[in-house]
């Protein structure tokens, strides 16, 4: 990694400079401050072949086509503007095309409006050449503008634009570093980075790590799949939805964490504020919970378990955000006053009401539940055998009553139920308490029998297919002949 970074006008002068790259700028709802740093920097007339903004829906849709949404900030119409402009570099500046590296890079940008009653976001993204006359890849990114100020909302576009496109040329043989390079003169208190594409010949990569890194970097606090396995935004899947969360290592999924979701939905579906119908279901891991025995995270184990996830018909949620109240906080912006119901075990609740993990907040464990609670979130809690020093007590089934609670919460505990706000989950199936995920990982990769009945038959086939967790690899037949 080169940590003498260069300036935004510095990264624009040694793109100008180059005479192998050239191409169009087309930029929508924030100036053409991208294009402006270009021509701040001197020589841009080596590298723009134009630059042009179609404000008004009138001239976009003339020039791009209509959106069937109706939206103009939004993927497709980004993926329409590249294709678009990139076509015409090839059709009418074929006499380049030998010795020239094309580009077409495009954003579409919702800044703040005058009233500030909106909320800064947009697509960037760049189709190029790294080498001329192959085929283009193509780079997309979605960010969050977090400055209350329009102009320097603009200003950020203009910076990260110009990193986009000196990334994705001079940082190529570096994937990691291309996408880490975006936040060269900008803060995560500017800008946030919550989606990340890139694909083309030029990149063999599943860009599902591209997410993982993006949380694990602080780009972005949260990404998020669908059960199709590929990359979704959780502003579209989730805006004015129902949503019922289920947060676990599922290192392998198991009958318990399938039980707990079966009888939470079927409890959170009774809800009188919940339609049945506007329900989505989320498997959630944190950072935490893709790490084993605290080590860095394992990508391909990362890509297993989404994949297993997703196999069964789950969208998956990769976070950032290791206390509940700060799911919910992130959960409750796209549902709108819509019901949130998170899934829990009889300890994640006990973990709830410890005041040590909130001594960040001013407000203690009050401050916490206000963003916990606050909102439409209602907590349901799964039973689990009594743990003790020797092990597990099969005797004794607890429910969320019989969570150990220092006396001067045991009334915040209470209200909480009195408020339909804490739930026992009812027809759970006790005989599935005594699995343990960690002890079923030890057997898969000792090879040992019994573990398959503890976990899902469709999870079972992957696992031993494609050898996952370690499991041991078939040993090949000899040919005696």
């Amino acid at each position: 990694m080169d940590f003498k970074r260069l300036s935004t006008k510095d990264k624009a002068l040694k793109i100008n400079l180059d005479n192998t790259i050239y191409g169009s700028l087309a930029e929508i709802g924030a100036g053409q401050e991208v294009a402006a740093n270009f021509f701040k920097a001197g020589g841009a007339s080596g590298t723009i072949a134009k630059t042009m903004s179609a404000y008004a829906m009138a001239f976009s849709d003339a020039i791009y086509g209509p959106e069937k949404s109706g939206r103009y900030v939004c993927q497709s119409r980004l993926e329409k503007m590249l294709h678009r402009e990139y076509s015409l570099l090839e059709k009418r500046l074929p006499e380049k095309a030998a010795n020239t590296r094309f580009f077409a890079f495009a954003d579409t940008i919702e800044a703040l409006n005058y009233n500030r009653t909106n909320e800064g976001h947009g697509w960037l993204g760049l189709k190029f050449q790294l080498t001329p006359q192959s085929e283009p890849n193509l780079c997309v990114i979605h960010v969050k503008l977090k400055d209350n100020d329009p102009i320097i909302q603009q200003q950020t576009i203009g910076i990260i634009g110009v990193n986009l496109i000196y990334a994705c040329f001079y940082h190529s043989n570096d994937p990691e570093e291309l996408m880490l390079s975006f936040m060269d003169e900008l803060n995560k208190h500017k800008l946030q980075v919550d989606f990340f594409s890139l694909t083309g010949p030029d990149f063999k990569i599943d860009n599902r790590l591209f997410s993982l890194k993006l949380v694990k970097h602080g780009l972005s606090k949260a990404t998020m799949f669908g059960p199709d396995g590929n990359l979704m935004m959780p502003a579209d899947v989730l805006y004015k939805k129902n949503i019922l969360v289920l947060r676990g290592r599922f290192r392998p999924i198991t009958h318990i964490n399938l039980d707990m979701m079966e009888r939470s939905l079927e409890q959170f579906k009774q809800e009188p504020d919940v339609d049945p119908d506007n329900i989505i279901t989320i498997a959630e891991l944190t950072l935490n919970n893709l790490r084993v025995k605290n080590q860095d995270i394992d990508e391909q184990d990362f890509l297993d378990r989404v994949d297993l996830l997703t196999s069964m018909g789950h969208t998956v949620l990769i976070s950032n955000y290791q206390e509940y109240y700060r799911l919910t906080n992130y959960l409750s912006r796209f549902t709108r006053g819509r019901k949130i119901g998170v899934t829990i075990g009889v300890y994640n609740l006990e973990y709830i009401f410890n005041e040590e993990y909130y001594k960040n907040l001013k407000g203690g464990i009050l401050e916490a539940f206000g963003y916990l609670f606050g909102r439409n979130v209602k907590m349901f809690v799964y039973p689990s055998y009594r743990r003790t020093v020797e092990g597990t007590d099969n005797s004794l089934i607890l429910t969320g009553d019989d969570i150990a609670l220092s006396p001067h919460l045991k009334n915040l505990f209470q209200t909480m139920k009195d408020m339909n706000k804490i739930e026992n989950l009812e027809g759970c199936n006790t005989e599935h308490l005594h699995i343990i995920s960690d002890e079923i990982i030890a057997k898969i990769q000792n090879n040992e029998e019994g573990w398959e009945e503890m976990i899902p038959d469709v999870i079972v086939k992957q696992i031993k297919e494609k050898c996952l967790f370690q499991y041991p690899k078939p040993k090949p037949i000899m040919n005696l002949e």
